[in-house]
Formats: C-alpha cells, sequence, structure tokens
C-alpha cells in the first residue's frame, strides 16, 4: 500500500514528526506509520514501549489533539500506527497550520489559510460582511437585471419585480446585520474591483504563446461579466474550423456556444475571489484556454471533477444568486453540460487540469484519427505543398505544424524525453516556442503523456507516446536526431 492522503511512513520518531499529526487532523485524518522507509518496508523501531505514551501525551499537550497509537506486529519486524481523527476546529503546531493533500504535507499560507479557518468555523469566504459598503452603493441597474432574469426563468415570483432593494438583499441572504456581505458587493456594486482586485475577466488572442495580438478586459457587476465576456468571445475573438462538403463551405465554431457559456459561468461562480488574478482567457487559433484562481473542492481529484457529484460551490452565495437568475443548476452538472455540447457538436472533449493557484480549462480543435492526421501534415517546404481539403483553422493554418508533430511522435517512439532532450534530438538549441506549442497540442490529443502526472511543472517531467500516439503512423521510430 503506497503513501496517500490518509497514510504516511517515517523510519523513526522525532517531535517534528508532529507537524504530520497536525496536517492528517486539519485535513481528513490519517494514519502515521513510524518504523517504515520510504517504500513501506519495516525497518523496525527503537523504544517503542516508551513510544507508545510518549507520542499521545505530546500530541495531546502540544497540539490538542487525541491520537491513538498501537505497535503492529508483520514479518519483517515491528512498527507503530499513530490513528489520528479529523478535527473540526483548527489544529496548529508552533503557531503554523499544517494540512495533508494527497501524499504531501503543506503549511497553510495566506488565501490558503483564511479559506481554512472560515471553513473549520463553519463560514464561507463570500458571506463575511464589508464595512462601508451599503445599498445605495449597489448599481440599481444590476439588480433590476436580476429581478427580470429570475422571474423569466420562473426561478423568482412576478412580486420580485415591485420588492425594494432592500427585500431582493435579505431574501438572498447578502446582508449581516448593519453590513452587507462580500457576495453582495460582487454580484451588485458597480465596481467590485475597488474591493477585491482579481474581480474581472481578462481575454487576449494570441499568435504565440508570447504573442498577444489583442485584448479586452471585462469589469463591473459578476452577472454583467458573464454576458460580456461570452459576447466577446463569440463576436471578436470568434475562430471557426473551415471544411469543405464539395463546393460548398462549412464554418464550425472552435468551441460551441453552449460549452462556452458554461465555462465562463463555472469560472465566474467557483473561482476564488481573495486571489488578486483575475480570470484569464486566452484565445489561439487552435484553442481556447480558460484559467480561474481557485482549486478542487478538499480531498477531490480530477475524475471526481468529471464523474457524477454533487454541487459543492466555492462562493454559496454567489452561486446561489445565479441560480435565483437562471444562469445554472443546482445538481453539479456545469462540467457534464460542457461534455455534451462538444460531444453533440463534434468537438474534442475539454481537458482540465489543476495547476498551482488554480484549475485551466483547454478546449482544442476537433480530435481526428490517426490516419486523417497523416492526410493533414504539412509539407515540409513551399515546393511540396499541396492543396489540403481537409479541416483547417480560419487563420494561420501552421499555427500547429504537423510536420514536427510527426518528428516528435518519432522522437518519442524510442523513449520518454523531456523537452530539453527533444530539441537536442530535433537539431535546436533550446526550446523553442514552436516546440513548446506541438508539445501542448500532443497532450491535449491524448497522443503523448507525462511520465509524472501530479506534477505538471517537475523539473524531472518527461513526455512518452500513448497507446493512441504509438498508433498513430507518425510514430514510426527512426532511433535518429531529425535536421
Amino acid at each position: 500500500m503506497p503513501e496517500t492522503q490518509a497514510r504516511e511512513w517515517k523510519r523513526s520518531w522525532r517531535d517534528e514528526h508532529l507537524k504530520w499529526i497536525c496536517g492528517f487532523a486539519n485535513a481528513r485524518g490519517g494514519v502515521l506509520e513510524i518504523g517504515k522507509d520510504d517504500g513501506g518496508e519495516i525497518v523496525g523501531v527503537e523504544n517503542p514501549l516508551r513510544l507508545l505514551e510518549e507520542i499521545p501525551n505530546k500530541a495531546l499537550a502540544l497540539l490538542g489533539v487525541v491520537v491513538d497509537v498501537s505497535l503492529r506486529s508483520q514479518e519483517g519486524g515491528e512498527y507503530l500506527e499513530v490513528a489520528v481523527d479529523p478535527y473540526p476546529n483548527p489544529i496548529s503546531y508552533k503557531g503554523r497550520y499544517h494540512y495533508r493533500t494527497g501524499s504531501t504535507k503543506q503549511v497553510l499560507r495566506g488565501a490558503a489559510l483564511n479559506r481554512f479557518l472560515l471553513r473549520k468555523h463553519g463560514r464561507n469566504w463570500d458571506d463575511a460582511p464589508v464595512p462601508g459598503v451599503g445599498l445605495k452603493d449597489l448599481d440599481r441597474r444590476a439588480l433590476d437585471a436580476f429581478r427580470r432574469r429570475g422571474v423569466a426563468k420562473d426561478r423568482l415570483p412576478a412580486e420580485a419585480l415591485k420588492e425594494s432593494d432592500g427585500g431582493l438583499v435579505e431574501s438572498l441572504r447578502l446582508r449581516e446585520g448593519e453590513h452587507l456581505r462580500r457576495a453582495a458587493v460582487l454580484l451588485f456594486h458597480p465596481a467590485p474591483m475597488r474591493f477585491f482586485a482579481g474581480a474581472f475577466v481578462k481575454i487576449g488572442y494570441f499568435r504565440t504563446d508570447t504573442d498577444l495580438a489583442y485584448q479586452d478586459v471585462v469589469e463591473g457587476d459578476l452577472l454583467s461579466q458573464v454576458d460580456r465576456a461570452v459576447d466577446l468571445l463569440c463576436t471578436k475573438y470568434s475562430k471557426a474550423v473551415v471544411s469543405y462538403e464539395g463546393i460548398y463551405r462549412r464554418e464550425t465554431p472552435l468551441v460551441p456556444g453552449e460549452a462556452l457559456r458554461e465555462a465562463v459561468l463555472n469560472a465566474v461562480v467557483h473561482r476564488d475571489y481573495s486571489h488578486s488574478a483575475p480570470i484569464q482567457i486566452r484565445v489561439y487559433d487552435d484553442r481556447v484556454s480558460l484559467w480561474n484562481p481557485g482549486e478542487l473542492p478538499v480531498g477531490w481529484t480530477e475524475a471526481d471533477l468529471l464523474g457524477e457529484h454533487a454541487s459543492v460551490p466555492h462562493n454559496p452565495l454567489i452561486a446561489n444568486a445565479f441560480l435565483r437568475a437562471g444562469m445554472v443548476e443546482a445538481w453539479g452538472r456545469g462540467i457534464a453540460n460542457i461534455l455534451e455540447a462538444c460531444r453533440a457538436s463534434g468537438r474534442a472533449e475539454p481537458h482540465w487540469r489543476p495547476q498551482p493557484g488554480g484549475l485551466r480549462l483547454d478546449f482544442v480543435s476537433t480530435k481526428t484519427t490517426g490516419q486523417e492526421r497523416a492526410g493533414l501534415e504539412q509539407p515540409e517546404s513551399e515546393s511540396e505543398a499541396k492543396p489540403q481539403p481537409e479541416s483547417q483553422p480560419e487563420s494561420q493554418p501552421e499555427s500547429r505544424p504537423k510536420s514536427l508533430e510527426a518528428r516528435v511522435l518519432r522522437q518519442l517512439a524510442n523513449g520518454p524525453l523531456s523537452k530539453t532532450e527533444l530539441s537536442r534530438k530535433l537539431g535546436q538549441k533550446s526550446v523553442s516556442g514552436r516546440l513548446n506549442q506541438v508539445v501542448r497540442a500532443l497532450v491535449s490529443d491524448g497522443r503523448i503523456a507525462f511520465t509524472i502526472p501530479d506534477k505538471p511543472r517537475s523539473r524531472l517531467q518527461k513526455y512518452r507516446l500513448t497507446n493512441e500516439g504509438r498508433s498513430a503512423p507518425d510514430a514510426t521510430a527512426t532511433g535518429r536526431a531529425e535536421p
């Protein structure tokens, strides 16, 4: 059994291991096993009878935590098992709050610590009061627009159209005593950025990862942000894949409108507004990438996100307001709706990737078979160029160079390689932006994969062919460096 969210191994006991007990208590509980090496093999434990008394005493005295310590015997020796229950109140060790996540322990700081403490005290970030803001500071047009949406969607009674602003705010639980809550400011204040620096959406069109052509900043109340951001994406930033049926030209949006709107809604509703970075939407010729500050619910994985799950909003009051406005559902269907919209339109399924400080969603161009990709191979030189009737992005058709894809796949057929190793085998002095783009596209298509999937940014990261990548005609190993 490997180390997991609920299990940690230590060769011997040291008082600093109280940090791991603290981390388990702050998370979902777990077991600390003393007398095992990093591979889980028993190495034995010294003075077990003394530790049976010492460890629970120190945990209680220094952490206020009651632990159950047991001496276990297996073939190979003895070890101690320290069982820790999850605690409803926050636990600190020498003034620091430790938290167990995955198979690691983190020290909570800044925004993460604030979220943790609020959660432990039964509060959410968006229900904290904001002194100095009153009903008169809210945008009446935003409040009226919210009423009309809710009534039109049968989420609010018709009487809500005549309800006072104070009554509406009270019904949405957006006031605490004399103060409005943070959710009220984000939902209905004309300039929430005055209070929360990252409360806006930034959209940019990129020719490459480093070449920004133009951009827009979307500000205002959250409901208006969603409408304006989606409108810009579907008009000014719209990219289409062009195909032909006989002599007839057909344009297919890179991202279905329903999926795009759902993705923007999810980002706005569920992001972490204590973070100073905005929601960032990058538009390329062959993909759209959304990044929003935030994290998955505690204990969730990507599989939990993509599977059937209950709605666990990071901002319950904001989510409730969007629900009452008829813009979202309450059953955790947002991800499923995005996937269904992409499948129905024949587009590739998007990819979600938890990243440090946020969650990234990538929509990519239509997924093709290996045979179709071979037919789309771009020639190495202009003299070899031939007309290509197959689907191409509307602009900059070589933004995803197929010839370089084939060369990367052939090199990886000989075994996993890092980007630096790939660039050397391809005859490049350093990792180019073009190579970065191709590697990212191949990962999105599922033809190559990380060798360390849990740590995408690891300095030891390499890339390997997947089964789909091996079956592609491009993946014929040559065993030599490509010029």
